[in-house]
């Protein structure tokens, strides 16, 4: 069975929430779910398939514990991986830096030998700009739990089952 690590930076709690209930959507694999907080960057390399989450803070800042894990995680292998993201972010009060943290993670490891699945779509979200988008879509999945938490469930849903085949 194929080993997946979902890893998360929560300040509010918020992405852990968003991270479980992914967990609990994603069924057929050996799954982790880790607090980057706790991670070791030769944490990553026991697992065939990553999903990675974050939350954006203040004007486009990366969550605080996968701010201080970036030096690690520039150094880890990520070869042959297969990675998915998420990110948090709030459309209305901070709609010129939409989950921008989730960009911020992308941009860190796009050179490092993985794959990515799980693009989105930006159609049905409100915002103006985004460092996390790239050839028109968002490079994971996009979640705001202060103005559409109603969404939240079934964007997951939507998501898991379009990440789950690429992770087999």
């Amino acid at each position: 069975m194929k080993k997946v690590g979902i890893i998360y930076g929560s300040t509010s709690g918020k992405t852990e929430a968003v991270a479980e209930i992914i967990k609990k959507k994603l069924s057929g694999f050996e799954i982790s779910l880790i607090d980057v907080s706790r991670l070791k960057p030769s944490d990553l390399e026991l697992y065939d398939n990553l999903i990675l989450g974050t939350s954006t803070w203040g004007l486009g800042d990366l969550q605080d514990d996968w701010d201080a894990f970036m030096p690690r995680l520039e150094s880890a292998n990520l070869d042959g991986k297969t990675i998915a993201l998420f990110g948090l972010g709030d459309c209305e009060s901070y709609s010129d830096t939409f989950v921008d943290g989730m960009g911020i993670l992308y941009e860190a490891i796009r050179q490092k030998g993985c794959k990515f699945t799980g693009t989105t779509s930006v159609e049905g979200y409100s915002f103006s700009e985004s460092r996390a988008i790239n050839n028109g879509a968002f490079v994971g999945l996009p979640i705001d739990e202060e103005n559409e938490s109603n969404l939240t469930e079934e964007r997951i849903g939507n998501w898991v089952s379009k990440i789950v085949s690429d992770f087999l």
